[in-house]
């Protein structure tokens, strides 16, 4: 079967009630982002010295970068292993990895005090190649690319089946059949940068030291991290694959069944690995001193515990909302820990206030989550994204 026969166009109107009620969402947001820029970043949110990386790092790039995940480990699992059976979920997975990456680093320049300095980072002589944040920027503005170039076949696919621009057409066949002969290293470095940046998510805590609860700082830091974003992807594509069948009204795809059969042994090692960091930090006294931290610390282990048991130990995890339900419990749980890093761990010191997000911030965060969604509504009804069901997939309970 040809790539083109793999994926289809969801045919359905673009312009529907959840399309405006999501837009108003989005224009709400970048209202507020206008203002921010006219009257500067503490006129919309919390932040402080003390606090300097509030929801907007924390959820828009941590947990937001962790969930985007999905195109990175699909890559892994066809690519790498050899999995081609799951080939035709990828396009899906790329399209909602592209759209949370590029609105990780727009959040970005959202949260800079000095953003017209921002066109520093362009200038050779003024990097520094030893800084973990240097690193973390650069591979994620260049993993953004990488994920564009590799859903850029689906959009010549299509603009090559408009037989009215005959000109047009032919250029975007041939311009497709050129991307599909190169595709291949690019999904090589794609799978190379997430493994990185991921990583010096974490790195970026550990030099915080006292600052960070015991519960969290460590120096498994980097892995947790590179664990967390793998969890978190297979997860994401579990999520988007029932929620997207529910919504579009479409066959469900048996395959992310097979797939999710790798969720228990992920979450295995990641709470083993979870747990020999806190015993060489020596933190479980407070792990277990019932304060508002360890009950954290616990919620996060015991939602992300749950969800692997249901895939792993019964016959609801094969169903439908059985896999719901537990890519729902992972994503929480994970993005739990992320923030326990980001903003609930963390502590600068008893002269500051305690941070919490102000509604301007909430906004611009869940108006960023709507363009997402939007962006991810329109492209499935304008190009061919979602899995062509009439060559594969079926139903199941």
């Amino acid at each position: 079967m040809s790539h083109e026969k793999e994926y289809a166009v969801h045919r359905a109107p673009i312009f529907t009630p959840t399309f405006f009620v999501v837009l108003l969402i989005v224009l709400i947001g970048f209202a507020i982002i206008a203002y921010r820029y006219w009257m500067g970043v503490g006129a919309v949110s919390n932040l402080s010295d003390g606090w300097p990386w509030g929801i907007w790092l924390a959820y828009d790039v941590a947990v937001g970068s962790a969930i985007a995940c999905g195109g990175y480990v699909l890559a892994i699992t066809v690519y790498i292993m050899n999995k081609f059976k799951y080939h035709p979920m990828i396009r899906s997975a790329v399209l909602a990895s592209m759209f949370g990456y590029a609105l990780a680093g727009f959040s970005v320049i959202v949260d800079i005090g000095r953003y017209w300095n921002a066109y520093g980072f362009f200038v050779p002589s003024r990097w520094q190649p030893n800084s973990v944040m240097f690193e973390v920027a650069l591979c994620i503005m260049a993993y953004t690319l990488i994920l564009v170039i590799e859903f850029l076949p689906s959009v010549f696919e299509r603009l090559g089946e408009l037989d009215k621009w005959p000109k047009l057409a032919k250029f975007s066949r041939a311009v497709y059949k050129a991307l599909d002969k190169v595709l291949i290293f690019i999904i090589a470095l794609g799978v190379t940068l997430p493994t990185m940046h991921q990583s010096s998510l974490g790195s970026l805590y550990i030099v915080m030291g006292y600052k960070l609860n015991a519960l969290w700082q460590t120096m498994f830091l980097p892995l947790l991290f590179l664990g967390n974003a793998v969890l978190m992807g297979f997860s994401i594509v579990a999520f988007e694959t029932v929620l997207s069948a529910r919504q579009l009204k479409r066959p469900f795809e048996k395959e992310i069944v097979s797939l999710s059969r790798v969720i228990p042994y992920v979450v295995a090692f990641w709470i083993i690995v979870r747990f020999i960091s806190v015993t060489v930090s020596g933190a479980w006294g407070e792990a277990f001193s019932m304060s508002w931290l360890s009950l954290y610390f616990w919620l996060e282990i015991i939602l992300i515990a749950i969800a692997g048991y249901i895939i792993f130990a019964t016959e609801y995890g094969k169903s439908q909302s059985g896999l719901f339900l537990s890519a729902m419990l992972l994503l929480i749980g994970g993005g739990m820990y992320r923030f326990g890093v980001y903003i609930v761990g963390f502590d600068p010191g008893p002269e500051w206030l305690a941070y919490f997000p102000s509604i301007s911030e909430f906004m611009i965060t869940v108006s960023l989550i709507a363009l997402e969604v939007l962006g991810y509504m329109v492209l499935v009804k304008l190009v061919p994204v979602l899995p062509n069901m009439s060559a594969h997939g079926a139903k199941t309970k």
